[in-house]
């Protein structure tokens, strides 16, 4: 069997972290970079990757990596940028489970077919929930997001039910685009569509400043609402 990727000319992964324990709550992972998304979202913490030209490492680098880390790591995370960018990412993932380790995914919902061609593969997702209903393109900057981001929290949910992945939706604040009050409908409508896992997480700016005082916003009715509404929910500051 060829455990290698045909498509190595054109090299879509930008970097690796090879040990972290927040990219995956609860387990130790590697972190891989995929190169170039199309939405500017004002507090995007890695807007070095929004280009598909960020991409310098090649995937038979990126696996011999994680070969010589199997028995130190609990998996790999797949990122970006966005992951489901890249055509090849359904490859990696099957040449990492050969290695042993679990799969996460890190993703916008940008393009939910893609997410949907994974099923089966993906141990873990981490979905960015962008902004309530009704305030999606504004947090993106791109018109038609908030249709394929719903569609993707749907694609996400099905294949929890189907094959037992796991779904955080996170949601990253920044005040210069959404309302606090917002924040109550948005945990209602995950409540609503079966989400049982949810964070909150404080926007930065591009010098990795925190857009706002944790201390005075979003407020305490909102982050006790959340923790009311699901079973695990996480506040991340900055």
């Amino acid at each position: 069997m060829n455990n290698t990727c045909t498509t190595e000319s054109s090299p879509l992964l930008a970097g690796v972290t090879p040990f972290s324990s927040c990219d995956w709550p609860g387990r130790l992972v590697a972190t891989v970079f995929v190169a170039g998304c199309p939405w500017r979202c004002g507090y995007c913490h890695n807007p070095g990757l929004q280009a598909r030209d960020a991409g310098r490492l090649s995937w038979s680098a990126v696996r011999s990596m994680l070969a010589a880390r199997v028995g130190f790591l609990d998996g790999v995370v797949f990122s970006g940028g966005e992951a489901t960018l890249a055509p090849q990412l359904a490859d990696w993932m099957r040449e990492a489970r050969q290695l042993g380790l679990d799969i996460g995914l890190h993703t916008g919902g940008i393009y939910p077919q893609r997410l949907a061609a994974l099923k089966g593969l993906v141990d873990w997702i981490g979905l960015d929930i962008k902004a309530a209903p009704g305030g999606v393109d504004a947090v993106t900057g791109v018109p038609g997001s908030e249709s394929r981001m719903w569609q993707a929290l749907d694609v996400a949910l099905e294949m929890g039910a189907d094959c037992g992945t796991a779904l955080e939706c996170r949601t990253t604040l920044d005040p210069r685009v959404m309302a606090a009050d917002s924040l109550h409908r948005l945990a209602a409508t995950l409540q609503a569509r079966g989400v049982t896992h949810a964070a909150l997480q404080q926007g930065r700016d591009a010098k990795g400043r925190p857009l706002f005082d944790a201390a005075q916003w979003p407020g305490r009715a909102v982050l006790d609402d959340w923790q009311r509404r699901f079973c695990q929910f996480s506040w991340r500051h900055a």
